[in-house]
């Protein structure tokens, strides 16, 4: 094993190079992927006509397919119908889409825990049906969804690496090309990048925890 080889300064703004990739592709997806799932949560929970039968076959497809299948659907079969992106493109609609479904019923669920009994008191005292949803159901709601929603986060943080398959020069992706460069170089790089990884995720965890605390 060739740490010092592969720890050359070289490779590691190599690594660094793609870690800056992966986290533009996840705070990009996080986002989107975010609003997107807001905007399906709350139309399932709210159960409007023909809005919520869509909403719900969306996201139970979404749900049961592979990200990887949607990262090669929107890098090399948009294409062929005209529409055409690059890998980090391609990424970040795949995993947008794929997390927002996700997302959606994180959201869903953590608005159906609102009690019922304090949606028919504002009901009752004059506020509209989205009037209660704004002012009652969506600050508790969110409140409650903070621990899942940030496991789910960190979750697409881990699945930016499946962007190696479209050539993506991510994290995992750059790693691949050092190791591929130094026989002695796998077991260390591949322990960099553990270590990287993990002090991403735990940061995202100590955040999660903080939140929590403060809306105890």
């Amino acid at each position: 094993m060739d740490f010092a080889g592969a720890y050359s300064p070289d490779n590691l703004k190599f690594l660094l190079d793609g870690l800056y990739v992966t986290l533009i592709v996840a705070f990009s997806a996080i986002v989107l992927s975010f609003l997107l799932g807001c905007v399906l949560g709350v139309i399932r929970y709210a159960k409007l006509p023909v809005l919520s039968p869509i909403s719900f076959v969306f996201v139970e497809l979404i749900r049961n397919l592979p990200l990887l299948l949607l990262i090669f659907f929107m890098r090399f079969a948009l294409p062929e119908v005209g529409i055409k992106m690059g890998p980090m493109a391609a990424a970040i609609v795949a995993l947008t889409i794929f997390e927002g479904a996700m997302i959606a019923e994180i959201v869903r669920g953590g608005l159906n825990s609102v009690d019922k009994g304090q949606i028919e008191a504002a009901r009752s005292s004059g506020l509209t049906g989205a009037q209660t949803l704004w002012h009652i159901v969506l600050p508790q709601g969110l409140r409650r969804m903070v621990p899942p929603l940030v496991s789910q986060f960190i979750s697409l943080l881990k699945d930016t690496s499946l962007a190696v398959v479209i050539s993506l020069a991510e994290l995992m992706h750059n790693a691949g090309i050092i190791i591929g460069h130094g026989y002695n170089y796998t077991i260390p790089i591949l322990l960099l990048v553990a270590l990287i990884y993990f002090c991403v995720n735990y940061l995202l965890s100590l955040l999660s925890r903080r939140l929590e605390a403060r809306n105890a």
